[in-house]
């Protein structure tokens, strides 16, 4: 028997504040008998997504903090403990010195409040975090997956240990969305 993966899916709601939309196991299970001990479990899938395979050394590249519009990036992030659950910093000179400052959001929410032109799946791999979204969080743990879709968000570690989360970063075209 498989066990169970956890998938937290993020939208906006009319006014375009972030949300929840769907926390559940995911649905999507393939099993064969033909291959028995063995499970698939699709967590997302989108149809379309032009890319091709190349065997360039990719990773050799300049560091990007997000993809273009049709760009890839698969980046394992370390958060090491927050005692107060914010820093004493300033959120949005740190997303300036990444080179991405238009992507922060000044918020009295958390610091690291942002927002990217990016659909990401975030895996995490050890510890705890947890997700802020504009009104509301989600504690996160080992093995439980997000699909963050544009979404105001910051990654928060109020735990004692370090967070290690897998992130695939897919550049995408997000709209505003609005009370319409």
């Amino acid at each position: 028997m498989s066990k169970p993966t956890r998938r937290i899916v993020t939208g906006h709601d009319k006014a375009g504040k972030g949300i929840i939309i769907s926390d559940s196991h995911a649905k999507n299970i393939m099993k064969k008998s033909s291959r028995p001990g063995v499970s698939l479990t699709n967590i997302w899938q989108t149809n379309e997504f032009p890319n091709k395979p190349s065997n360039s050394k990719d990773a050799d590249q300049e560091f990007i903090m997000f993809p273009e519009s049709k760009g890839t990036v698969l980046r394992v992030s370390e958060f090491e403990p927050q005692e107060d659950g914010k820093q004493a910093i300033d959120g949005k000179s740190y997303f300036a010195d990444l080179g991405v400052g238009e992507t922060s959001i000044v918020s009295d929410r958390h610091p690291f409040m942002h927002r990217s032109e990016t659909i990401d799946y975030a895996i995490i791999l050890e510890g705890e975090i947890t997700l802020l979204l504009d009104d509301n969080e989600v504690d996160l743990k080992a093995g439980d997956i997000v699909v963050q879709q544009g979404t105001s968000h910051a990654w928060v570690n109020k735990g004692d240990k370090i967070c290690r989360v897998a992130f695939i970063l897919m550049g995408a075209i997000i709209e505003t969305i609005s009370d319409n």
